[in-house]
């Protein structure tokens, strides 16, 4: 199942704490570019090499103009562990009562080992400084991931 939204929709609001209880929305960031990802669990395998990724390309993210929003059902004290334990300079949202990843529709079934269940699809949303959503990626290459944001990015110009 892939997300409702579409290329060119308006992103949907948001208020939520991040891993330091802040009260974080994506209107504060009105004016500039968000990567806004959305990954299953912190301190996984795969979630853990995606945020590094994002990490070691921080410098190259913010210098095209992007701020990273990381959001997973986890609460605010893990998020803080997270990024603590991989030095994440960014932001990770909590987002336990699963409103968020409600509204950008990331929820649903999932096949992992031939075991079906559901859960959140690793899912990341480009938007512009207009707040609207200009690329997304429903398979990030978590290895690759900022270069993949970069890449797309520079053909939308």
């Amino acid at each position: 199942m892939a997300t409702h939204l579409k290329e060119g929709d308006k992103a949907p609001a948001f208020t939520a704490k991040d891993q330091n209880g802040n009260k974080v929305s994506l209107a504060d960031y009105k004016g500039k570019k968000v990567v806004l990802y959305f990954y299953p669990e912190d301190d996984t395998p795969t979630c853990t090499i995606q945020a590094c990724n994002l990490r070691d390309n921080y410098a190259l993210l913010k210098q095209e103009g992007f701020e990273v929003l990381g959001v997973s059902p986890d609460d605010e004290t893990k998020h803080k562990k997270f990024e603590e334990k991989f030095s994440l300079p960014f932001t990770l949202v909590a987002d336990p009562k699963m409103s968020i990843i409600e509204k950008y529709g990331v929820w649903g079934p999932k096949v992992l080992y031939g075991r079906h269940y559901d859960g959140l699809h690793r899912t990341t949303f480009v938007i512009d400084d207009k707040g609207v959503i200009r690329k997304i990626f429903l398979k990030p290459t978590n290895k690759k991931h900022a270069e993949q944001i970069m890449k797309a990015w520079k053909e939308l110009k």
